[in-house]
């Protein structure tokens, strides 16, 4: 095996847990050699969930949310490391995004819980983190990120593609044959549909949308929540739990509304976010290449490819990276440019006043 071998770590918006890639860039193309998943428990899940809004005691409380995410970090770290026999010397790097809490570049700040010097200390390897600080210091977004490793990985030469993120927020990508590439973030993902399903049905999602197939969306209700300025903003944008949250939802539903035709309504809302967006700032895209969770809400492919056709609506899977990982691999990737002192953000995505090398170093 190379000597190009780094470990990404990724927690979204979903907080469904910690995915870990490890990878190996010493070819043309990356590829991942060993992967694993760490599911949160319902009490990290909640204290997660509760940092994203002010609350008694949230500094001490955030402190020890970062050292816990940590040693979930780690643990994953190790998981990787043993599928593949390797030990933590192999690695030149851990690249770790962190859990975001707050993120809100218009007052200058983002928020991402990790204790990088304990994870170094813990997996006894190299840590990359923090990458989003740098561009949001250069008057950036420090969002999306991923766009500059889809660019990587997933443009053609032949065919103006885009790439659309299903995580708990979902983001697109445009990557045109020639020009600028744009990234931002769309609306909502999974957030608020597994918000909803975790209310009404006791689950974490609503598997393969079953629960949303079975309802009718409410046209009035779709169109409030459609309405919604963020959505007409023009890139670069980017956002979060900030906004998309229950309290969102719960100012738009109208007295009595039905929880399954809420459900159905949220699918489509993530659905015709994503499609206007494309339409709206991806001109003459010819394919869209799916990842993150979203992948497996069969009902939700299925209005994509509805509304899209005849346009491909392919999985990353199609195209050489499994859709779970992608985010991963990322802050792999992210993690040798900043070991290479190469910038990783795309002023045209994030708005940054120029190409920065992103994230801190933490020696072993």
């Amino acid at each position: 095996m190379s000597g190009e071998l780094y470990v990404g770590l990724m927690s979204g918006t979903s907080l469904d847990g910690v995915d870990a890639a490890l990878v190996d860039f010493a070819g043309t193309a990356p590829r991942i050699v060993a992967s694993a998943h760490r599911p949160f428990d319902a009490a990290q899940r909640a204290e997660l969930l509760a940092l994203n809004v002010a609350g008694s005691n949230e500094l001490e409380r955030a402190a020890l949310c970062a050292n816990a995410l940590s040693r979930i970090y780690a643990a994953a770290v190790a998981d990787v490391l043993a599928q593949a026999s390797l030990r933590p010397s192999r690695l030149r790097a851990v690249g770790c995004h962190g859990q975001t809490v707050r993120h809100r570049p218009g007052a200058g700040y983002t928020v991402q819980l990790v204790n990088a010097a304990l994870l170094a200390e813990l997996c006894g390897a190299r840590v990359v983190a923090d990458f989003r600080s740098r561009d949001v210091a250069a008057g950036g977004q420090g969002a999306p990120l991923a766009p500059a490793f889809h660019a990587a990985v997933f443009r053609a030469g032949s065919e103006n593609r885009a790439v659309l993120n299903l995580g708990g927020i979902a983001n697109l990508t445009w990557l045109p044959c020639a020009g600028d590439i744009v990234g931002f973030d769309c609306g909502p993902g999974n957030c608020l549909m597994d918000l909803w399903a975790e209310l009404h049905l006791g689950t974490p999602v609503d598997l393969d949308g079953a629960w949303a197939s079975g309802g009718h969306a409410d046209a009035s209700l779709l169109e409030r929540l459609m309405q919604d300025p963020y959505f007409a903003l023009l890139p670069p944008k980017s956002t979060g739990r900030d906004l998309f949250n229950e309290h969102w939802l719960r100012a738009r539903l109208a007295h009595g509304a039905d929880p399954q035709a809420v459900q159905a309504t949220l699918l489509e809302l993530t659905a015709r976010a994503a499609v206007e967006a494309l339409a709206r700032h991806c001109p003459g895209a010819l394919r869209l290449i799916v990842c993150g969770g979203g992948v497996h809400n069969h009902a939700l492919m299925a209005r994509l490819r509805a509304l899209l056709a005849p346009m491909p609506v392919d999985s990353s899977a199609q195209h050489g990276m499994d859709p779970l990982l992608v985010e991963a691999a990322a802050f792999a990737w992210l993690a040798r440019q900043a070991l290479e002192e190469r910038p990783s953000n795309l002023p045209s995505v994030t708005g940054a006043r120029g190409a920065r090398v992103l994230g801190a170093v933490y020696p072993p």
